[in-house]
């Protein structure tokens, strides 16, 4: 954007800002034709005039003189940064010491002057304002808090949705505080006094207020975990996002350590068992939009004892993960018709592959949940249930009951089934027992921790498997990885990749392989819609390996990993790093991601 060729508009204004102004500086500068800003006055003349002038002007659409792009209020708060000489701040929660910024000022005097602090450090607090030449306030603010203001722009919504959040935050930590939160841990020793009295209510309403809070925060900030740690001084909350954990807010350690027993109450857990681990489940809603029903949210609940108290970790279930088709969880059209294909046979077992958290369990889901028509029986052995679903016959893992993925799955061959899902094989136990449901006509879905996929196989046999029976049984193995995606909203094209990024590196590291066809490597950027990060939501790499007749020869005669990789791959197979530059040259991910996650070609 262009920006006005004025020495200062301090000068020149003092007071709040006034949309008639505003259009006419965005005329002055050059963002918009002066056609533009008449059909503004026009339109911007009927809009709400109790909103921010900045907020007035987004909602009327107009365009950038440049390229006509419409001007979002991000874009227009931008340019008056500018124009105003002050630093443009987007608001990322994630990286607000809450507790610190609502020490700065009151929340009413924070909604008064519409202003946010931001940052505080021992000499400066840093604040948000999007009334750039209302500087009134500054020296009440430096004399209370013996510190410097420094003040940067930002969008008056962001600034008034996170000084609600903020404030309402840290009062309910106050209040929880003042509540008798005295139950942290100093050290390790003190771990067998947990069974004696506590003074904390997991009840009282501000812990109550602050683990509604947090849920919420969580599902807006498109968490996938939640994690509770208990640490000497306080305690820490923090976010997985995109795989990448972030830390979200600390706070008195008998605050978090209410707030565990708070939830572990909700997902009728032991509260005062404090010595072991603990599973649970809980179950809630998203809040909801104009008056209609917010949509269900499940979540996991794993509790550890720790050396400083007790760990919670949430993880949190997308309800729309089962229902992903095979493109949308990242499957190439090659691999997906051939896990198609798989899916389709009788009965066999079907590998999938891959380390924890790289979405074995939503490769399984989404298939199962294809397959499960009226017409067949879908039953599961899991450890835990990841997700409750209505049309598979669900069953836990209790090792107290003498109820392992054996048992279960022996329990199962009695149960007329036609489909099975059985959470993991661990043992040669649980291996036998699934090698006889697919010989006696069931199709059988497991996963297994290896690298790759033609490891699966080697796995097998080193479980005890003779490779007899993996021949007449197996049918495929489906190695998976996630990848962070980069955010479609800011991410560019390299007009000249570095030499990290070229088609060069590229070719050298797939080879044998060949990339062929257009190569557009883009690269992060960071905005509003993905927190600054530049990626924006995670997809799969996939190496599906094929068992065929071929395959079956190199397993009975040869059963090396090197020769069984060969075969599979001369069968059909596209390796982990292969999937992954295909995604590069699409321009989806960067090679760093790529490889980060994805083991070499062999």
């Amino acid at each position: 954007m262009k920006t006005s060729t004025q020495p200062t508009d301090a000068a020149a204004h003092n007071g709040p800002l006034d949309w008639r102004m505003l259009v006419q500086w965005l005329s002055d500068d050059g963002v918009i034709s002066s056609a533009e800003a008449e059909r503004t006055v026009a339109r911007c003349a009927s809009a709400h005039s109790a909103q921010h002038p900045l907020q007035r002007l987004s909602v009327v659409g107009m365009a950038r003189k440049s390229d006509a792009h419409v001007l979002d209020i991000e874009m227009l708060t931008q340019w008056l940064a500018q124009r105003s000489g002050l630093d443009y701040m987007r608001i990322d929660p994630l990286k607000v010491d809450v507790g610190k910024v609502a020490d700065v000022m009151s929340a009413a005097y924070a909604e008064r002057h519409k202003v946010l602090p931001v940052q505080v450090s021992p000499t400066e607090v840093v604040v948000a304002t999007a009334e750039p030449y209302i500087r009134d306030w500054v020296p009440e603010v430096q004399r209370q808090t013996r510190k410097n203001v420094r003040l940067v722009l930002a969008s008056p919504q962001a600034i008034s949705t996170f000084t609600a959040e903020f404030f309402a935050l840290a009062k309910s930590v106050r209040a929880a505080s003042k509540s008798g939160a005295q139950g942290g841990f100093g050290s390790f020793e003190q771990l067998v006094e947990l069974g004696k009295a506590n003074k904390l209510d997991a009840n009282d309403q501000g812990v109550v207020q602050v683990v509604d809070w947090l849920w919420q925060y969580a599902f807006d900030q498109r968490a996938s975990d939640i994690h509770l740690e208990p640490r000497r001084e306080q305690g820490v909350i923090r976010f997985r996002i995109d795989g990448v954990l972030h830390p979200v807010y600390q706070m008195p350690i008998g605050v978090l350590t209410a707030m565990t027993a708070r939830i572990k109450l909700l997902g009728r857990m032991d509260v005062v068992e404090r010595r072991r681990p603990q599973d649970g489940r809980i179950k809630t809603l998203r809040p909801g939009v104009a008056g209609v029903r917010g949509e269900e949210v499940e979540m996991r609940l794993s509790t550890l004892p720790t050396a400083f108290g007790e760990k919670l970790v949430m993880r949190i279930f997308d309800p729309e993960s089962t229902v992903k088709d095979l493109s949308a969880l990242g499957f190439a059209a090659h691999d997906a018709q051939r896990w198609e294909g798989l899916t389709k046979h009788p009965h066999g077992i079907v590998l999938v592959t891959g380390p924890t958290g790289s979405g074995k369990t939503t490769t399984l889901y989404a298939t199962l949940k294809r397959l499960a028509t009226e017409e067949v029986n879908v039953s599961t052995v899991e450890d835990p249930i990841e997700m409750i679903e209505a049309s598979f016959n669900q069953t836990q893992v209790q090792t107290h009951l003498d109820l392992d993925f054996a048992q279960g799955l022996r329990a199962l061959m009695r149960q007329d089934p036609d489909i099975i899902m059985v959470g993991e094989v661990r043992d040669l136990a649980t291996a036998e027992m699934a090698v006889q449901a697919a010989l006696t006509g069931h199709l059988v879905f497991t996963t297994l921790h290896t690298n790759d996929a033609p490891s699966a196989v080697m796995r097998l046999m080193e479980l005890g498997i003779p490779p007899y029976l993996l021949n007449a049984t197996v049918l495929g193995v489906l190695a998976q990885r996630l990848v962070r995606t980069l955010c479609p909203a800011c991410k560019t094209q390299q007009d000249k990749p570095t030499a990290a990024a070229s088609r060069e590196t590229l070719a050298e590291l797939v080879k044998p392989w060949q990339i062929s066809g257009s190569y557009r490597p883009y690269q992060p950027v960071g905005c509003v819609d993905c927190r600054m990060t530049g990626f924006r939501g995670r997809m799969g790499l996939y190496e599906l390996l094929t068992v065929t007749e071929a395959f079956k020869d190199k397993v009975s005669r040869e059963p090396r990993l090197d020769v069984m990789r060969k075969q599979a791959v001369a069968d059909g197979m596209r390796p982990l790093r292969l999937a992954g530059a295909m995604r590069v040259a699409e321009g989806l991910t960067t090679m760093d991601e790529v490889l980060a996650c994805t083991p070499p070609v062999q």
